[in-house]
């Protein structure tokens, strides 16, 4: 019993880290994105037969990294609960 309540008191313990980690990164994003939006110009180009801001093009790059730590971020939260010890009775 009290070896359970350790594991749990550790499965918290790194929960709270990896939600943490997870929340600095989101801030890190959205410091890179607001130093995108206010470092490039405002040309545009080409993107498949239209006119785009180019400051987009790099928007759209962090924003497939911040997608792809959502989900990681999800995945995680799933297989760590699939993980956990079924409580019955």
């Amino acid at each position: 019993m009290e070896g359970d309540q350790g594991s749990r008191a550790e499965r918290a313990e790194y929960d709270a880290q990896r939600d943490r980690k997870f929340w600095i990164a989101m801030v890190l994003y959205g410091v890179v994105a607001v130093a995108i939006w206010f470092t490039l110009g405002e040309g545009t180009v080409l993107v498949l037969g239209r006119r785009v801001e180019i400051r987009w093009i790099p928007l759209f790059v962090v924003a497939t990294f911040v997608f792809r730590t959502y989900m990681a971020r999800e995945a995680d939260k799933i297989r760590r609960r699939s993980e956990e010890p079924k409580q019955g009775f």
